[in-house]
């Protein structure tokens, strides 16, 4: 029997207090790095991070803080090989992905973290470096979140199904996210690889094409629409705090990154949002 008092497209909450406390601690770290952006404090592992330390006379350098380094691209790799790898395992753990939703997810997630080493390996450029304990800590934060979610969605095996079932509109929402948020990679790469060194720091231009035409950040609109594809698939409340994290800390990020166009380029369009058409 459904609980009245629960959310018609959510499954109940197990009776884990390891999920429930990811859960919590997964939203709130997530929202609490967002507004760390808003306030300028960039996590150390992006372009963008780069190039505002740079415009801040190298207060926040890798070089000042110590500690050994990895390059930008073996650093990406170390904070997505290890998710990628947990989610193309739990198929070969027995009971641990039962049913269609939980398959869907399980792959759902394997070619989230596949597209992201491939764009590693093959459309991203990167300059610079980042310490290893941050490619460990992000590493290990996205193996713990696709372990957490695919472990949720075990749990919710036996309980009542949500009276709203979301599964299938989730895989159309996540493709679109993956597909939106890929071909937006590409077009920075492009914008990257076509610059000449001028027009402002490490040759960084405007963007343009696609949705950089309305907002600063698409690439993290569709990753945000992306992660809540996975929450309509798991239709669980952790991979939904999940989401929502990721929509805080990238609502965070894309103002930031706004604000920093805003200061360098004096032509930047202010028709332009940071991250969702006409609104934000």
């Amino acid at each position: 029997m459904w609980p009245s008092t629960w959310l018609p497209f959510l499954y109940p909450p197990p009776a884990s207090v390891y999920v429930a406390a990811m859960s919590a601690v997964s939203f709130v770290s997530m929202a609490n790095a967002g507004l760390a952006e808003l306030r300028g404090t960039h996590m150390a592992y992006s372009k963008f991070w780069h190039v505002v330390a740079a415009g801040a006379g190298g207060n926040n350098n890798n070089k000042n803080r110590g500690g050994a380094l990895l390059k930008s691209r073996d650093g990406m790799l170390v904070a997505y090989v290890p998710a990628l790898l947990a989610a193309a395992a739990s198929f070969a753990v027995p009971g641990a992905v039962e049913g269609p939703r939980a398959q869907i997810l399980s792959a759902a997630l394997a070619v989230h973290f596949l597209k992201r080493v491939l764009e590693v390996l093959l459309v991203h450029r990167y300059s610079g470096s980042m310490p290893v304990d941050t490619a460990v800590t992000i590493g290990t934060s996205y193996f713990l979140s696709t372990v957490t979610m695919i472990y949720a969605q075990h749990l919710s095996v036996g309980l009542p199904d949500p009276p709203v079932d979301l599964l299938y509109p989730g895989v159309a929402v996540f493709a679109v996210g993956i597909a939106g948020n890929f071909y937006h990679h590409y077009l920075l790469s492009r914008l990257r690889s076509d610059s000449g060194g001028g027009g402002g720091d490490k040759g960084y231009k405007i963007p343009r094409g696609g949705l950089f035409e309305f907002v600063t950040c698409p690439h993290y609109l569709f990753e945000i629409i992306g992660f809540f594809g996975f929450a309509m698939i798991a239709q669980t409340a952790y991979a939904l705090a999940v989401a929502s994290g990721t929509a805080a800390y990238l609502a965070g990020r894309s103002c930031a990154t706004r604000r920093w166009y805003q200061s360098k380029f004096e032509e930047f369009p202010a028709r332009i949002k940071a991250l969702v058409p006409f609104v934000l």
